[in-house]
């Protein structure tokens, strides 16, 4: 439903020249782009325990090795599979390159540095085999390669439409800025900067993320424009009876490294301590766990594509409305009639409802739509969602029409389109979206020119 008000301009007079339109808002989980449920290692379109809840988002963790078994030959067809993949489930994808693992694989990254010289270390996972064999990421050898694959990758996926996430790892047990149980250290810290630097040099228009456990890391990737990442959300102490990531942990790795604000401009996401079975399990405080992600202004959640625990659906569903950016058009306002070949004015209050705001440029797009027969307009404004922080924005748009608009009635609608494509790609949390993606909210009337 949209309630379309008139407003009279001049007291003396009561001639109409202004429309008023509230939308009508609505509380459906959305699929928006850079938000939301994530998959892992599987599609929306092939993830059983998805279970209809919207998801935008894939992400998948991968071995050097997978990506350059052959040295200077990177395995770019694995990852437009990847990508092509995510588009067909209406999805994008996020990754993590990762040189060190527990599986039985001897190394994760390519035989070939080993052989050619580069020096490493073994180890025993907690004391227990396999073998396994991790890079000296101090080698120049080491980093020359390693740079190499993050800068081929950035040169031939930064920008692109179909990738959302690059979640910078590289360094420690599957990417994750540790060697614990290993006996091996972490590189120095030198090392980790460069290597974060890499990700920033070759990443420059997709959002970063990192993880929060290296502090001097963080601090820095911080200091890049990046996001964080934290991998245990729910932990409420499944690994010990006096310390859990929840009360000793996050918050505080958030003040050491003054990364209070990050969430401005850059994503944070989060990934579930085992998955949401545990919690149920240990009779955790689901809502509690979900509202401490949301105080942290997460934009997005990965439960492993693990079955989700019975009972705890609308909870999810609550959680999803308010994750990320969740845009309301509160108002939108326009003259009543308007002649070809001149300027109408549009104002719109806004209002996002989430937690985090849109980190990526998709724009306000208005469209008129006469009879059959009559050619439409659609104007693409450069009116940006991008950073619009939870809370209202009010904007006022004087918008040109066309000379070949005939008299007559038209329909505006408005969406919030792919600037690339200028198709619409947002979903708004208001009701009345059509199929093609667009708002239909009021008429304007096409008068003849003077």
């Amino acid at each position: 439903m949209i309630v379309t008000l008139i407003s009279c301009c001049l007291a003396m007079h009561t001639e109409v020249s202004r429309v008023q339109v509230v939308p009508e808002e609505s509380d459906a989980p959305l699929p928006n782009p850079g938000m939301g449920w994530q998959t892992f290692h599987h599609f929306a379109d092939a993830d059983p325990n998805l279970a209809g809840l919207p998801s935008t988002s894939a992400y998948f963790r991968l071995y050097w090795s997978e990506m350059e078994p052959v040295e200077e030959l990177i395995n770019f067809a694995k990852f437009d599979e990847l990508l092509a993949n995510a588009r067909k489930a209406g999805q994008k994808l996020a990754f993590r390159i990762m040189c060190v693992g527990t599986n039985r694989d001897y190394m994760h990254v390519p035989e070939w540095l080993k052989d050619k010289g580069c020096r490493g270390f073994e180890y025993l996972y907690r004391g227990r085999g396999p073998a396994h064999w991790v890079p000296d990421m101090d080698d120049p050898m080491f980093l020359e390669a390693h740079f190499r694959l993050i800068k081929e990758l950035g040169m031939r996926y930064d920008g692109h439409p179909d990738l959302d996430l690059v979640d910078i790892g590289s360094v420690g047990l599957w990417g994750e800025w540790h060697m614990s149980g290993t006996g091996v250290d972490v590189p120095s810290m030198e090392t980790r900067l460069a290597i974060i630097d890499a990700y920033c040099r070759a990443f420059r228009r997709t959002p970063r993320v990192m993880l929060i456990g290296d502090a001097e890391g963080l601090k820095h990737a911080i200091s890049k424009r990046c996001g964080w990442r934290a991998d245990c959300l729910g932990d409420m102490g499944g690994f010990s009876e006096n310390w859990n990531h929840m009360e000793h942990f996050y918050r505080q790795q958030i003040e050491k490294t003054g990364a209070e604000d990050a969430w401005k401009l850059a994503p944070i996401a989060f990934e579930s301590c085992w998955d949401m079975r545990k919690w149920k399990e240990e009779n955790w405080d689901i809502p509690f766990i979900f509202n401490y992600a949301l105080d942290l202004h997460a934009s997005y959640l990965n439960n492993k594509s693990a079955p989700i625990p019975e009972g705890t659906r609308d909870e999810i569903e609550h959680f999803l409305r308010k994750l990320g950016y969740r845009l309301v058009l509160r108002q939108l306002e326009h003259d009543r009639t308007a002649a070809s070949d001149s300027e109408v004015s549009i104002s719109m209050i806004w209002e996002n409802i989430g937690v985090a705001p849109p980190y990526r440029d998709y724009l306000i797009a208005l469209r008129l739509t006469g009879d059959e027969g009559r050619k439409p307009f659609i104007h693409v404004s450069e009116t940006s969602i991008k950073n619009w922080l939870p809370g209202r924005v009010e904007i006022s748009e004087s918008v040109r029409l066309p000379a070949y608009l005939k008299p007559g009635q038209y329909t505006l609608a408005l969406a919030v389109v792919d600037p690339m494509t200028q198709e619409p790609a947002i979903h708004l949390a208001i009701a009345g979206r059509t199929d093609d993606g667009w708002y239909p909210l009021s008429q304007i009337e096409i008068a003849e020119r003077q």
